[in-house]
Parts: C-alpha cells; sequence; structure tokens
C-alpha cells in the first residue's frame, strides 16, 4: 500500500506538487487521511519527471536537435530520484525539489507488501523509455498466488524485474501489455483483467505516464483527480481542502490530459471482487504530534 500522484501541466516545481500542498505526498507519508489499511508509508519514495521542455509538455515530438534544445535526443526517458527510507529524513530532496522544474512527473510514497524487497529498487515509479509506473495496493498472497499470471510472461520480461516485489511484477504485465501495442489505458485494464482471470486478488490502483498523458485506475483504493491552472492532477487523495477534486468511483479506469479527464468503468473489476476502497479518515492530527517539515534552504526540521 502506497501514496502516489501524477501531475501534467505547466512546468512547475517538483516542491510545488509534493512537498508544498499542507495534505501533499510528503505530509501523506506520515498522516494520509484517505488511506486504510497502513497509516504510514516510511518505506521509500520515489519520483519521475520529465525535462522541462519534453515533448510531452507542448506536444511538440520533434527532433531537439532542430531547436538546439540541450536535451539528449539519444535519452528522452524522465528521470527518477529513489530512496529506501522515508522522504522526511531525506536532507537533500526538499533542496533538489527547490530548484526542480517539470511539465509532467510521477511520484510515490511506499508502505511496502510484507514479504517484499526493500531497497530503492523496490520504491516506485518503475521506468521504461517514456514510462513511468506505480501501484497503490497489494497482490493478495504474492509470490505463490502470481505463479501462474507470472508464467504468460516471456522469460526475459521476468529477468527484468527490478525487484523482487509484487508492484515490480504488475510492471512487468502492463510493460507487457505496452510493447503489444496497446494504449495505457488498456494495458492498464487488460492487466487487471488477467490478474483477476488467473485468481489473484488485492488492490489494484495503477498510475502511468508517458509525461503526454495519465493512465490510472481506481481499484481497491480511493483515486481523486484535479483540473486546475492549465494542469491536471491524478492522486490517491486530495492535496489540500480547495475546491476541484472529483473522487473516482471504485472500479474505474481514468485517462487523463490538461484539457480532458475521462472516467470509464473498469469491466474487469465486476468479478465478484469486494470494493475495499476505504473510507476517508479526516481526523485531526494533534498539534503535539511532532511532524517533519522541509525548511526553505532544504533542511528538515522538526516541531
Amino acid at each position: 500500500m502506497c501514496r502516489h500522484l501524477a501531475y501534467l501541466g505547466a512546468p512547475v516545481t517538483l516542491r510545488s506538487v509534493i512537498i508544498d500542498p499542507p495534505h501533499g505526498l510528503y505530509r501523506q507519508a506520515w498522516a494520509p487521511r484517505y488511506q486504510r489499511p497502513g497509516a504510514v508509508n516510511a518505506d521509500g519514495f520515489g519520483v519521475g519527471w520529465y525535462c522541462d521542455g519534453y515533448p510531452g509538455d507542448s506536444g511538440d515530438a520533434g527532433d531537439p536537435r532542430d531547436s538546439g534544445d540541450p536535451r539528449d535526443p539519444e535519452d528522452p526517458g524522465p528521470a527518477r530520484y529513489r530512496q529506501a527510507g522515508p522522504i522526511w529524513a531525506d536532507q537533500s530532496f526538499a533542496d533538489l525539489a527547490r530548484v526542480t522544474r517539470t511539465g509532467a512527473l510521477l511520484a510515490t510514497v511506499r508502505n511496502a507488501t510484507p514479504g517484499t524487497s526493500p531497497g530503492p529498487a523496490a520504491v516506485g515509479p518503475f521506468r521504461h523509455e517514456r514510462w513511468l509506473f506505480s501501484h497503490n495496493g497489494v497482490l493478495e498472497g504474492w509470490p505463490s498466488s502470481t505463479a501462474g499470471v507470472a508464467a504468460t510472461l516471456p522469460t526475459v520480461a521476468l529477468l527484468e524485474l527490478e525487484a523482487r516485489v509484487d508492484s515490480a511484477l504488475a510492471w512487468a504485465l502492463v510493460l507487457h501489455r505496452l510493447r503489444a501495442g496497446l494504449a495505457p489505458a488498456a494495458a492498464l485494464a487488460d492487466t487487471i483483467g488477467a490478474l483477476h482471470a488467473a485468481g489473484v486478488t488485492g488492490r489494484f490502483n495503477f498510475l502511468l505516464t508517458d509525461g503526454r498523458v495519465i493512465a490510472a485506475t481506481a481499484a481497491g483504493h480511493t483515486l481523486y483527480y484535479r483540473r486546475a491552472d492549465g494542469g491536471v492532477t491524478v492522486a490517491s487523495e486530495p492535496a489540500d481542502d480547495e475546491p476541484g477534486w472529483i473522487v473516482v468511483p471504485g472500479g474505474s479506469l481514468v485517462l487523463a490530459a490538461p484539457a480532458q479527464v475521462s472516467v470509464t468503468p473498469l469491466l474487469a473489476w465486476d468479478v465478484g471482487v469486494p470494493d475495499t476502497t476505504p473510507i476517508p479518515d479526516t481526523t485531526p492530527i494533534p498539534d503535539t504530534t511532532p511532524v517533519p517539515d522541509p525548511t526553505p534552504d532544504g533542511r528538515i526540521a522538526i516541531r
């Protein structure tokens, strides 16, 4: 179980999306409001972002060399920063986030599934070429329950797994479908269908982006989206109490871009699996609880 978000729109700093919001992903690491079970996401964090001027920012897929753009045309993929510890314990991230700007990002804080590997390789977002992927949920009974569906993958896909973790297998299943030519939303839906067909139960909130579009599923955990200021955010829970956040019904597939968001039924979800979307927990955090807070110079203060 984790919390995650993706953003597309006008270039912003990582800090403005992840750290600054009063109930943003940074705070969700220790005080998520809409998460049950697992109220602390301290087993790692990660963020992937596309450089400012990435073709997805404007829809221009031209060669960077044509305009003197400093991007490497042979390496168009997103950058990642991942750590195995809690986000508030990383004394460098707040400073990095302060000066790094992007028009497309995907970030996550991790609550590890029992029995899975530790370490940054087990932390989302997972990446292949232009794709970033995150899984908020669990494959119940992993790894034995997933042996059948794993056997449907080519051997090389299993050898490419970044870590011994259920989310990495979920990513391999999605990536296999992307490589086969499925569109992002179809790849997510077909993966959930394959898991159900193999008898795998769990929570399958997936989040996928290529820097141009966001695809997501609400299949066991909460999911929200908001369009504002020319951008769109898809997230496990609202980052603030401002208007505009729209709840995605359980059992839904989301396709989002700054100009439009579509929400359609996730037909594979209707197979008798109970909707385990948790009831939002809005109990206020006592003021006496010590909570980490990044100072403007990037250091972590405890108040």
